[in-house]
C-alpha cells in the first residue's frame, strides 16, 4: 500500500525531523473503537493519517494547519451495497456523493461483467483507483434474468478472475440464491471460490422464512439487506447475518426499521449497516449515505452510532479498518468535518488526502474518464410493420414499481393505436442488434403514452412501450438519432428526452444535470398516466428473473415460478 520510502518519511514526523503536509489542530473527532468524541490533533502526509492523538508534530515548518476549533470530525462515509450504474456512471455518482461524504463504495459490477471483458474492465478499475475516492466491488455470479449466453458468459474463470482482484470485497449478491440452494454445480463452485479467496457472501433474501434463512447460511451467506419489517432484522441477526438496512427510492425502509429499533430498545447498532441500494438519481437530491445518517438522527438513533452505521460497521464487517472507518494513526486521511453531530452534511472533506470540499464549496470535480472503450450504442437497422406484430395472447401486468403477473391480453392488438380509456400498452423487447424481439402486451404501466423507447435495460437491449405503434417507431429512431437513453414521442413529436450516451445505458452528465434530467422525464410520464413509484426501475427490472412473476427476457417471456417459457423469442 505505501512505498518504504513514504512510510520512513512517515516515521520521520513521528521522530521531529520531517513536517506533515497537514495538521488538523483542536480536534474532536469520534474515536470508532472507544466509541466516543475525543481531542487531539490528526498528522497527515499524503493519502495517510501519521498520527492521531493529543501530540503535536515537533517540526510544523511547510504544514497546512486547519484549526477544527468547533467542529465535529467523523470518518468519510462509506456506502456498501452500490449499483453505481442506475443512469450515473461510477466517476459521476462519486464525485457527488464525495462532496456529501461518501467517501467509499463497495460497487456492483454485474453491468462490467455482462458488456465489457475483464481485461477492459480491470483497466477501468485501475482508472477508477486513481481518483481520490476509494472503490471496491462484488463478484457477480448470475445475471438476474435469463441470457442467451448465461453459461458461457458466467463462467468459472471469468468469475475467479474478479475474485482475486484486491479491491473485490464480496461475492453477490444472490439473486439466483435457489441455484445455491438446489445445489446448482456453477453456483456453488463460485461461492465457494469466493469464500476461499476470503470475500463475503451478500445474500438477497426478501420474504425468506427462518428455514431459508438458517439454510442460506449454512451454505456461505454472510449478509443480506432484504429486511423490510422489524421481524425480518431480527431473523438476521438471530442467525448471525451482516444486516444493511435499505433506504432506497424502492425500497425507503431505513426510517421505519430503525424508529422500531428504538422503540423495541434492541441494543443491536453495532451490527447494522446502511445503504441506498442502487437508488435513482432524484432519490439523492437530498443526499447519499448523509441521508441514511440523517434518517437515523430522526428516528432516536443515538448520534454515534448513527455514523458508526455508515462507517466502523461496515469497515470491520469487510475486515477493512487498518485503512477505512476508523480516525487512527495509519489509516487512509479520509474525514468528513462537520458542523456537529447532527448534521451529517459536511463542511470539509477529505478524501484520500485531497480537500473535495472546503467551507461548504466544492473543489474541482474529479478527472473525466474516457468512455470509448465501451461499445456505443449505434444500432445498424431498423424497425418496419412486421415487428410490430403483438398477437400473444399472454401479458403483463404490473402491481407496482417491479412485481409482475401475468394476465389474459383481450383487447385488440391488431389495430395501429390502442384506446387511452384503459392502462394496456403494447410492449417490445427487442435485440441491440437487431436479431430478435419479444412482443406482448403490458397492463399498469400507463394511460397516455404513445411512444416511449429506452436503451437502459437489465441487458443493454431496447424497451419499446406504447399505445401507438407509429409513435414506438419514432422513439426507436429517436433513441438512434442520439446515441442511446430514453425518449418519449408524441402526436410526432418528441415531447422529453434523456440521453445516455455512454454505451446507450450511462449519462456522461454531471449528477445534478442528470437528476434534472430525470425529473422532467418522470414528470412527462406521470403527466401521461405512469402512477407507479420509479419507472426507471420498472425498465430495469422488466427482465429480472429474480423477482415474481413473469418477465420479458433475450430467451421470450418467462414464468418466473413455473420456470416456463410463456411465449418464445422472435427472431428477425
Amino acid at each position: 500500500m505505501w512505498e518504504p520510502k513514504e512510510i520512513k518519511d512517515q516515521l520521520h514526523m513521528i521522530d521531529g525531523k520531517k513536517a506533515p503536509d497537514l495538521i488538523i489542530t483542536n480536534a474532536e473527532y469520534l474515536h470508532s473503537i472507544y466509541k466516543k468524541w475525543v481531542t487531539g490533533n490528526i498528522w497527515i502526509a499524503g493519502d495517510r493519517i501519521v498520527y492521531a492523538g493529543k501530540e503535536m508534530p515537533a517540526m510544523t515548518e511547510g504544514a497546512e494547519i486547519f484549526d477544527a476549533t468547533g467542529k465535529k470530525i467523523v470518518p468519510g462515509y462509506i456506502e456498501p451495497h452500490v449499483h453505481p450504474f442506475q443512469l450515473y456512471n461510477p466517476r459521476t455518482f462519486a464525485d457527488y456523493a464525495s462532496r456529501l461524504g461518501t467517501t467509499t463504495f463497495i460497487s456492483d459490477n454485474l453491468i462490467l461483467f455482462m458488456s465489457l471483458d475483464n481485461e477492459t474492465s480491470f483497466g477501468l478499475l485501475d482508472e477508477l483507483n486513481k481518483l481520490p475516492f476509494s472503490f471496491y466491488w462484488w463478484a457477480r455470479f448470475d445475471s438476474q434474468t435469463i441470457l442467451q449466453n448465461e453459461g458461457e458468459l458466467f463462467n468459472l474463470a471469468s468469475i475467479k478472475e474478479w475474485i482475486e482482484r484486491p479491491e473485490v470485497l464480496v461475492g453477490g449478491e444472490l439473486t439466483g440464491w435457489p441455484r445455491l440452494m438446489t445445489g446448482e454445480p456453477n453456483m456453488v463452485a463460485s461461492v465457494n471460490a469466493a469464500k476461499i479467496g476470503g470475500k463475503k457472501i451478500e445474500g438477497h433474501f426478501p420474504g425468506a422464512s427462518e428455514r431459508t434463512l438458517a439454510r442460506m447460511r449454512l451454505l456461505g451467506t454472510d449478509g443480506d439487506h432484504e429486511a423490510m419489517t422489524i421481524e425480518e432484522v431480527e431473523a438476521r441477526l438471530l442467525h448471525g447475518y451482516g444486516v444493511t438496512l435499505r433506504y432506497s427510492s424502492i425500497r425507503p425502509d431505513l426510517p421505519h426499521l430503525l424508529k422500531d429499533i428504538v422503540v423495541k430498545e434492541l441494543n443491536v447498532f453495532d451490527h447494522l449497516m446502511m445503504t441506498t441500494d442502487g437508488s435513482t438519481p432524484s432519490f439523492h437530491l437530498d443526499g447519499v449515505m448523509d441521508k441514511c445518517i440523517r434518517a437515523a438522527l430522526e428516528a432516536g438513533v443515538p448520534p454515534i452510532d448513527a455514523y458508526q452505521m455508515a462507517s466502523y460497521n461496515v469497515a470491520r464487517y469487510y475486515d477493512m479498518t487498518d485503512l477505512h472507518g476508523f480516525i487512527a494513526t495509519g489509516r487512509f486521511a479520509t474525514l468528513n468535518i462537520l458542523e456537529d453531530e447532527y448534521n451529517p452534511v459536511p463542511t470539509d472533506v477529505l478524501s484520500k488526502g485531497k480537500w473535495l470540499k472546503r467551507e461548504n464549496e466544492s473543489t474541482e470535480p474529479f478527472p473525466a474518464i474516457d468512455w470509448s472503450f465501451v461499445e456505443a450504442f449505434a444500432p445498424n437497422f431498423d424497425l418496419d410493420e412486421s415487428d410490430f406484430i403483438f398477437d400473444n395472447p399472454v401479458g403483463i401486468e404490473m402491481l407496482n414499481d417491479v412485481i409482475t403477473k401475468p394476465y389474459n391480453v383481450t383487447i385488440d392488438t391488431k389495430v395501429d393505436k390502442l384506446a387511452d380509456d384503459h392502462d394496456e400498452s403494447f410492449l417490445m423487447l427487442l435485440d441491440r442488434n437487431g436479431k430478435w424481439h419479444v412482443n406482448t402486451v403490458i397492463k399498469g404501466f400507463a394511460t397516455g403514452i404513445q411512444g416511449f423507447a429506452s436503451s437502459y435495460s437489465n441487458t443493454g437491449d431496447v424497451i419499446l412501450i406504447g399505445k401507438d405503434k407509429k409513435e414506438m417507431h419514432n422513439a426507436f429512431k429517436e433513441i438512434k438519432r442520439i446515441g442511446g437513453g430514453m425518449v418519449l414521442s408524441e402526436n410526432g413529436g418528441i415531447v422529453a428526452t434523456l440521453p445516455l450516451a455512454i454505451g446507450g445505458g450511462l449519462s456522461a452528465e454531471p449528477v445534478q444535470k442528470l437528476i434534472e434530467q430525470e425529473i422532467e422525464l418522470k414528470k412527462a410520464l406521470a403527466d401521461r398516466g405512469y402512477t407507479k413509484g420509479d419507472a426507471v426501475y420498472t425498465l430495469l427490472f422488466l427482465q429480472s428473473t429474480h423477482l415474481p412473476y413473469i418477465r420479458i427476457t433475450q430467451m421470450g417471456l418467462y414464468d418466473v415460478m413455473k420456470k416456463e417459457m410463456i411465449v418464445p423469442v422472435t427472431g428477425r
